[in-house]
Order: C-alpha cells, then structure tokens, then sequence
C-alpha cells in the first residue's frame, strides 16, 4: 500500500510534479486520442466503405490498397513512420500525430467492420427501396445503414476498446501517455510495482466501464425494435 501512496504522491521531476498528476495528465492523452481516433476514423472507414463499394474501379482500388496496408502492418510501425518520416518537416505535437496515426488504423478497420454490416443487410430490402423511387444515395443513409448500424454496434464497440489499449504505444514518439506516464515514475522512483499495476487497473476499469455502458446501449436497441 505504501508503494502505491508513493507512487501517486511522490515528486518525480525537478518542477516537482507529483505521480498522480501526471498519471492523470497521462490518462487525459489516452482518452483524447482514443475518442478523437474513433470519430475521424469513422469518417474515414465510411468513407473508404462507400469507395470499396461504388463498382468504380478508380475508387475501389485505392480503398483496398488503404485497407490492405493499413491493416498489414502493425500500428507501432505507422506511428512512428508518420511521426518521424511523413510529418517529420511540420510542426506537429505528440499527440495531433497520434490522433491522425490512429484514425487511419482505425480508419481500415472500422471500413471492414461497416462493409460486412452492409452486405448483412438483405438485397430486397435495397431492391425494395428502389422500387419506391428512392436513388442509390437515399437507400444507403435512409434504408441501409440504419439497419447496418445496429449490427455492427458490438464490432464497432470492440474497435473502440481495442483502440484504447493500442494507444499504449504512443510512448514510442515521446508522447506521455497513460502507460508512458507509468514507465515514466518507474524510471524515477525505481518502483516497478505500483505504477505499472497502477496503470493495469485504471486500463481495466476503462475496459470494463466502456463495455458495460456499451452493453447497455445495445440493450435499448433491442428494447426500441
């Protein structure tokens, strides 16, 4: 227990920056990436989605080429190309680079997990659609994607969740994350213990507290077909 107390309350730097502040501060960067990583690569999984499915060859083939890298290389390693490599001539922080890095990882993946939910729905529910007079454009956000939507939800909840314990690598650029914060008062504090198990628990109740809101979520899904 005295560990622990340590850890949270004992100076680990000459501003005098106490280990559960910057654990906190640590933890505000994990959730900012994470949420922000999930909204942009929605955008960009929806977009590559649409790409992969317009039957247009100019557009489909830079979409699977997206996919199919994105998904063929490890995250670490798109991390710290962009930040070293691609963004190495601009000025841009820590964590707007792992923003971006994780919003195209997430971006091929969340592409995946909405195509497999589109094609889940039912062709006659499209064909019916279009029987109604509704263009292409309308039975895809009026007809299609709503019902995609509510199948894909554990998937894209999963994402999320995967997302959150994947941005533990974001130490790799100098970022100080909520795991880099931990190595960070173990290098300080020569502890190795508390912070570390520390930092286990609080990704565990993150874990558990998104998974049981999502549980609920899904719950009133079902209640309201």
């Amino acid at each position: 227990m005295q560990a622990f107390i340590d850890t949270l309350f004992t100076p680990i730097g000459s501003d005098g920056l106490i280990g559960g502040l910057l654990i906190l501060e640590g933890l505000k960067t994990t959730l900012l990436v994470t949420f922000a990583a999930t909204l942009f690569g929605s955008i960009l999984g929806v977009a590559a989605t649409l790409m992969k499915m317009s039957g247009k060859w100019y557009l489909k083939w830079p979409a699977d080429l997206y996919v199919g890298v994105i998904r063929g290389t490890p995250v670490v390693i798109q991390l710290v190309i962009l930040y070293f490599i691609i963004l190495a001539s601009l000025d841009v922080d820590k964590v707007s680079a792992a923003i971006i890095a994780f919003s195209i990882n997430s971006g091929a993946y969340i592409s995946e997990i909405i195509r497999a939910g589109i094609q889940a729905v039912d062709k006659g529910q499209a064909e019916a659609a279009r029987s109604l007079g509704l263009s292409a454009a309308q039975t895809m956000t009026t007809v299609i994607m709503p019902q995609a939507v509510r199948k894909i939800l554990p998937a894209l909840g999963n994402e999320f969740i995967v997302l959150l314990k994947e941005t533990a690598v974001i130490g790799f650029i100098g970022g100080v994350d909520l795991m880099r914060a931990g190595e960070i008062i173990r290098s300080r504090t020569f502890e190795d213990v508390a912070p570390l198990l520390t930092c286990a628990a609080i990704y565990l109740v993150l874990t558990y507290t998104f998974t049981f809101l999502l549980t609920r979520f899904e719950k009133r899904l079902k209640q309201s077909d």
